[in-house]
């Protein structure tokens, strides 16, 4: 199928497409592999690390504004649907402006917003700004995955975007380490300041580091925003994009839920818990081989109804902080999956704007993630339990709805 775009669709293990040429041609000179890698994962955990580094740091945030515990969870969501938002905002304008300047760009707004955060004097003006720091960390995922795709060596791209991609889902776990280590040292300000020097940091070695625009881009953004209507419209994935949400929707959840239950009271059984879901997202990628051998569309369906078999063992079980984290990697395992492997059927099932196609997806994901707080909120009170229930039957729904798109798009 003809693919114009210059995005990259990856599976696990971060194999690119082939792509037609773009109105930026890449440069002779291919970027440097380890510092580009370098630079690169520690940006991706510092982003996507920003959605889940509020999580640990609820209790605090509460209790230094006087507001319930619940409503924290808008801490998460209006960063989330900021950062899903950007995600179709930054795609196309790369493409116009540059890799480099647009991350740049965003980085150096990231690092002002977030700054603005610790010193924020009350909850509203902190989930505003919260907002405001998603749309301006969304430059950089869209825009690294293309740039890896267009001045990476062709033999080294594999390896850059699976790095990259398991750096964004080891966020989730990295993010909330870092949070609950410099939270429970120095408070919940002293995290988002260490944030807003980190951004700042890689905003100077990206600029460094990444090759500048070459001359002659003229593509036009409106072009990949026209086609939007079209793709949500488009009978093989409209049925993908309604299961999206519920992978990192899920994961955010049940991350939320045992936050707002207290289950786990001991700070250090909570960091095992939350360091449990690591091992398994390094080793996923490693699996790419063999996992590849399965078509993406059903490796989707499969590792949904795994992720949904061990929550509800978990629901039942009801175990200890050992078994709890065991069960939980097998949660991670199909969550890291899923999320690759998706992309991955998305770019098989667009025959055009490939870019604005996984950028729809990634814009899914993250509505998902927004609103796995919210739901983590409502459905907790009632029990941890019942949190895990709605969620294995969110999952299991979502497998059913990619299942069903296998159907339509023979």
């Amino acid at each position: 199928m003809p693919r114009t775009s210059p995005e990259p669709c990856t599976d696990a293990g971060g194999t690119p497409p082939r792509l037609a040429p773009s109105a930026e041609t890449p440069a002779p000179a291919y970027a440097p592999l380890a510092r580009s890698i370098t630079a690169f994962v520690l940006t991706a955990l510092l982003a996507t690390g920003q959605l889940y580094a509020v999580i640990p740091l609820m209790d605090q945030l509460a209790d230094d504004w006087n507001t319930p515990a619940t409503s924290m969870t808008w801490m998460a969501s209006a960063f989330g649907f900021g950062y899903a938002g950007g995600f179709v905002l930054f795609g196309p304008l790369s493409e116009r402006y540059g890799h480099r300047r647009v991350i740049v760009a965003g980085l150096a707004a990231t690092a002002i917003t977030t700054a603005f955060i610790a010193a924020a004097p009350g909850f509203g003006t902190a989930v505003a700004l919260r907002v405001l720091q998603g749309i301006a960390t969304a430059a950089f995922p869209p825009t690294v995955l293309a740039y890896i795709a267009q001045r990476i060596a062709p033999s080294r791209r594999a390896l850059t975007t699976a790095a990259v991609t398991t750096s964004f889902l080891a966020s989730a776990v990295v993010g909330q380490l870092a949070a609950q280590t410099i939270g429970d040292a120095l408070g919940w300000r002293a995290v988002f300041l260490a944030s807003a020097a980190g951004f700042a940091a890689m905003a100077v070695i990206l600029l460094l580091v990444m090759l500048p625009h070459p001359r002659g881009g003229t593509a036009s953004p409106l072009e990949a925003y026209r086609a939007i209507p079209a793709l949500l419209r488009a009978p093989r994935l409209r049925l993908l994009y309604a299961a999206t949400p519920a992978v990192f929707g899920s994961f955010v959840a049940v991350y939320t839920g045992i936050q707002l239950s207290g289950i786990v009271t001991d700070p250090r059984d909570l960091v095992a818990l939350r360091a449990s879901a690591l091992p398994v997202m390094v080793a996923v990628p490693l699996l790419t081989p063999w996992l590849s051998r399965i078509r993406s569309d059903v490796r989707v369906t499969l590792a949904m109804l795994l992720s949904a078999v061990a929550l509800l063992v978990i629901g039942v079980m009801s175990p200890g902080s050992t078994a709890m984290a065991v069960l939980l990697m097998a949660f991670a395992a199909g969550i890291t999956i899923t999320a690759p492997a998706m992309l991955q059927t998305v770019g098989a099932r667009t025959d055009t704007a490939l870019s604005t196609a996984i950028s729809l997806s990634t814009f899914w994901f993250f509505v998902g993630a927004s609103l796995g707080p919210q739901l983590a909120a409502v459905v907790t009170p009632h029990g941890f339990d019942v949190l895990l229930y709605t969620l294995a039957t969110v999952l299991t729904v979502g497998a059913a709805l990619v299942l069903a798109s296998q159907e339509r798009s023979r």
